[in-house]
């Protein structure tokens, strides 16, 4: 179930559209792109969440990214 967000859906656009024109200027490929990203989300979380918020946010984040990756079912 998707979660509501505070920000529109534009604001989250424009800046996914900036990322993805920097992403594709440099040719990155996939697993760079993947790994930059991961860093990225790491440095937000530990220079912007405080201590003992992390482990909830990061939770709520993978759990997230779970939910919005369609995967195929392995049963």
């Amino acid at each position: 179930m998707p979660q509501a967000s505070r920000y529109s859906d534009e604001q989250i656009e424009a800046l996914l559209a900036e990322l993805a024109a920097v992403l594709e200027k440099h040719h990155t490929p996939t697993d760079l792109a993947l790994m930059v990203l991961g860093n990225m989300v790491t440095h937000v979380i530990n220079t912007r969440v405080a201590p003992e918020m992390r482990n909830t946010l990061v939770k709520s984040f993978t759990d997230a990214l779970h939910a919005s990756v369609p995967l195929p079912d392995t049963h």
